[in-house]
């Protein structure tokens, strides 16, 4: 049976057979490129492939042992804010029986921080009470506290009260559907109005919105049906006023229902809009499911409703140059795991919405992205978060066994003097690189044999040709390259303009 990834470069419509000459060339600058779709990519050949990689699981974050946090921990957001790491999350408390579920006390949203991203401090607000004290982390309770969602606004043009915005679903006697809230300090929030911002959805997920700074508008993805859970999109420039909002299409097509979206500009590749959508799978009691972890208390979680106990969910990763087309990866990003008790089940293994650097666990290594995701969610046990990390730009990569494998881009515009890559290969692994003209004739004094072999693991290296020239006559004129790999992984490139380079890490 063909690799799954092989299946996926046919379905993206890679060209196998040859690649037509006219096409018109992309331009690209100097943005960094991912090769997390079919964007770039003219022709695979050889062992060629694309190769989906998966965040590696490191320590608990936080865990959910306050009153107020309770079991049903999910809709993390993370960001970075200058020195500081933000943390937002979900209170709520659901118990099981076998007349069905009930919370024990309102959904309501609260606050940790972090000055590494990896060590995390729940700090004592006393703005919103609880059980009659006003001891907690909690910063906002009511209408929008199921799934209450922030950011930071990075619109040069916001107001000093509404420097941080969030949105959050709800009800109020103006109506039902997704409400806009402002904060001058990420702490102190207030309802903006109290008139949805949006009604047309269903909204029960964690919905986001951004400000899209390469557009200039603010972006939003919310939870609605479309035969199962599906995402739509829309756009202001004011936060208050929304587009209609549509349905995201997909390729290969939405191959499952998604639960979350995730969706966030690459910050090292703003063009770059990635999403993390949770999956949502019921396939009933079948064998498989029976042998699921905990399958008595998954039982009484199916006692009222089945899919409480045979339903599964967890992560995945897509990909978008517009804001509503996205590749989407069939296979997991995020799966549960081998567990014995704390996972594969319905409602946990939920991805925060944000991406953050963070340094590595290992003293000479270059930051990670760290990511966290929700643990022991919805049983009858402590809940948690625990950081994932995954290599810088390390979502997808190009990559071949060590007998080989070619990749030729479609024809290219660029700026720069030098081409910059970062890569992985093992020691007898490498790379090289062609730079051919845009009807697939390789350039003298940039063929692959005059290119040096690449080997090594760089987030960031130089590509060096014989002629030991720059790239500055070719700057600006359409041109393909042709890239041998050889037990290698390529993640990302970007053409940099003299000085630029940083070298080795």
């Amino acid at each position: 049976m063909p690799h799954s990834s092989t299946l996926l470069a046919a379905m993206l419509g890679l060209s196998l057979a040859g690649i037509a000459a006219a096409q018109e060339p992309i331009e690209i600058g100097s943005r960094r490129e991912l090769f997390a779709d079919s964007y770039l990519i003219g022709r695979l050949s050889g062992g060629a492939r694309q190769q989906l990689h998966h965040p590696e699981p490191r320590e608990v974050s936080i865990v959910m042992d306050k009153p107020w946090e309770g079991n049903a921990v999910n809709y993390v957001t993370v960001f970075q804010d200058g020195a500081l790491y933000r943390m937002y999350y979900r209170g709520a408390n659901v118990v099981y029986t076998r007349e069905g579920s009930h919370e024990t006390h309102p959904d309501l949203t609260c606050y940790a921080e972090s000055k590494d991203g990896i060590h995390w401090t729940k700090p004592t607000l006393r703005i919103w009470e609880f059980n009659g004290s006003k001891e907690n982390n909690i910063v906002w309770e009511g209408v929008g506290g199921h799934n209450f969602t922030p950011f930071r606004d990075r619109n040069p043009a916001a107001a000093p009260d509404a420097r941080y915005k969030a949105v959050g679903s709800g009800e109020t006697t103006g109506g039902r559907g997704l409400f806009a809230f402002k904060s001058p300090d990420g702490i102190h929030w207030s309802m903006w109005s109290d008139k949805p911002a949006i009604t047309k959805g269903a909204f029960d997920s964690q919905n986001l919105a951004f400000w899209d700074t390469l557009r200039g508008e603010y972006r939003e993805y919310h939870r609605d049906f479309r035969n199962g859970r599906d995402i739509r999109t829309g756009v202001s420039k004011d936060f208050l006023n929304w587009s209609d909002p549509v349905f995201l299409e997909y390729s290969p097509g939405r191959v499952s229902e998604l639960y979350t979206n995730g969706v966030i500009p690459y910050y090292r590749a703003p063009h770059i809009l990635l999403g993390f959508p949770t999956r949502y799978i019921d396939r009933g009691w079948t064998p498989a499911a029976e042998a699921l972890p905990r399958i008595e208390y998954r039982r009484l979680r199916a006692a009222k409703s089945r899919r409480e106990g045979t339903a599964v969910t967890d992560g995945m990763f897509m990909l978008s140059r517009d804001g509503l087309h996205f590749t989407v990866w069939p296979e997991s990003f995020h799966r549960p795991g081998l567990r014995a008790t704390d996972s594969w089940f319905y409602g946990d293994a939920y991805q925060n919405w944000g991406l953050v650097e963070t340094r590595s666990a290992l003293p000479d290594a270059p930051p990670e992205i760290s990511v966290y995701i929700t643990e022991s969610t919805m049983q009858d046990r402590t809940a948690y978060l625990r950081r994932y990390t995954l290599r810088v730009d390390g979502f997808v990569s190009l990559t071949a066994p060590l007998s080989g494998g070619e990749v030729l881009t479609r024809p290219l515009r660029f700026q720069g003097d030098h081409l910059m890559l970062n890569y992985s290969t093992s020691g007898a692994g490498s790379i090289r690189v062609e730079i051919q003209d845009a009807t697939g004739q390789p350039l003298p004094g940039f063929t692959l044999a005059d290119c040096a072999e690449l080997y090594g693991d760089s987030l960031e290296q130089a590509v060096v040709w014989k002629n030991q020239a720059g790239l500055r006559s070719l700057s600006g004129k359409p041109v393909r390259l042709r890239f041998e790999l050889r037990d290698a992984d390529l993640f990302s490139m970007r053409f940099v303009a003299d000085g630029s380079p940083s070298p080795g890490r």
